[in-house]
């Protein structure tokens, strides 16, 4: 189980790193400002995939995704 919860982390961890990635270029494509704040500032990322919902919507839930592959590849990993 330790092995599958390791590869589910990781799974999750590249999952998560797209959709940051994919949030950062609708930001960047909405202003500069946008991309910057969320570049530098996490908890803009998460004003401004509310504020622009319809354009932020997959890419945020997508990092969520990740976040919660993370969360259950741990739980399974036993690690801390």
């Amino acid at each position: 189980m330790d092995t599958f919860g390791f590869i589910l982390m990781m799974v999750g961890y590249l999952i998560g790193i797209i959709g940051g990635i994919w949030l950062l270029v609708v930001a960047f494509q909405q202003s500069l400002g946008w991309g910057l704040g969320c570049l530098l500032l996490p908890i803009v990322g998460i004003v401004f995939a509310i504020m622009y919902w319809d354009d932020a919507k997959v890419p945020f839930l997508t990092s969520l995704a990740g976040g919660v592959l993370i969360f259950f590849g741990k739980l399974l990993s036993g690690a801390p």
